[in-house]
């Protein structure tokens, strides 16, 4: 609601103090605090509002009432200040009659303020999307029931879909497709924390994550350099081989992938630490693949992607054969 100044000498002020349930209650901004201590009345129409035992223990005497928008600028008369703490559904009714009061012309109004106390930090609604899945896993008779395995298959077929909706330059799909790919992670994350042996959360998740990122960012988060992509290379592979202390290379690559992205896999690392090892030869169009997509890999193409792209024109030159317009 925006300011609207009071012509009338007395006619008060009035403050919509809003608060987001993201944050602890009674992580209040300071300009709220010195409003709520400084207010003639501070009202709250619900009775369970969370803010209220700390506004309370910090001494600010708050009144259980949901008055009408008159009633409130009635209360603000005499230079009083008034603040209404807000609901969690939102306040649409006595905004909307505080509205229609300012635009008949006919009421001396109080100064109206919308006053956050507190504001929702980046990444908040994470905290929105943990709460939803913990009540779907628990009340829905299919998430309820999924494992780890069963939902594998889903977190394959969602990273393809964002790597199309990459290709495709799609902004809303690529939105979306991140929002199936978070999913995935969120429910394994729930499942794992019902597990009897080593349970662990999306926290734990997260935590990990970020003590790896700051490890392999030493020249972010530590003393060392880097200018260039080059140098940022060398020092996460540099950081990677001392995290994992792998016996091979060749540990840790998932056999499981596509074949060529295996194949360029397994020549980045062989180029990477710096071996001599050169594609096998044999009879076949298996090795001829192999030797395509390790010199992609050393050309700086990613070998799964080039073909996708050729695979596409093809698809487009069918439907066009076939007198249909290209997908």
């Amino acid at each position: 609601m925006n300011a609207q100044a009071a012509d009338t000498p007395g006619t008060g002020r009035l403050v919509l103090l809003t608060t987001s349930h993201r944050v602890a209650p009674g992580v209040l901004s300071w300009p709220a605090w010195q409003t709520l201590h400084a207010a003639d009345a501070v009202l709250c129409p619900d009775p369970d509002h969370p803010q209220l035992p700390y506004l309370r223990e910090a001494g600010v005497a708050v009144e259980t009432a949901a008055p009408t928008a008159r009633e409130l600028v009635d209360a603000c008369a005499g230079d009083r200040t008034v603040v209404v703490l807000a609901t969690g559904e939102g306040d649409r009714d006595l905004t909307d009659g505080l509205a229609r009061l300012a635009g008949s012309g006919r009421v001396a109004m109080p100064d109206l303020e919308l006053l956050p106390g507190s504001y929702d930090l980046p990444g908040a609604r994470l905290l929105d999307l943990v709460e939803v899945m913990d009540r779907i896993r628990r009340e829905c008779p299919w998430s309820s029931r999924q494992t780890h395995r069963g939902l594998a298959k889903y977190a394959i077929e969602e990273a393809y879909e964002l790597v199309e909706a990459i290709e495709d330059g799609d902004r809303e799909e690529l939105r979306e497709e991140l929002g199936d790919v978070l999913l995935q992670v969120v429910f394994h994350a729930r499942i794992a924390e019902e597990a009897e042996e080593e349970p662990f959360s999306l926290d734990d998740v997260a935590g990990g994550l970020v003590e790896k990122l700051v490890h392999r960012h030493p020249h972010v988060f530590g003393e060392e350099t880097a200018e260039t992509p080059e140098q940022v290379k060398e020092h996460w592979l540099r950081t990677k081989a001392v995290e994992k202390r792998r016996a091979s290379v060749t540990d840790g690559v998932p056999l499981g992938q596509p074949g060529l992205a295996l194949a360029a896999k397994l020549a980045s690392r062989v180029r990477n630490a710096g071996l001599d090892v050169e594609p096998p030869s044999g009879e076949g169009v298996g090795y001829a693949l192999l030797e395509l997509a390790a010199r992609a890999e050393a050309d700086g193409v990613d070998p799964e992607a080039a073909l996708r792209a050729a695979a596409r024109a093809y698809r487009d030159a069918i439907r066009a054969a076939e007198g249909h317009p290209a997908g």
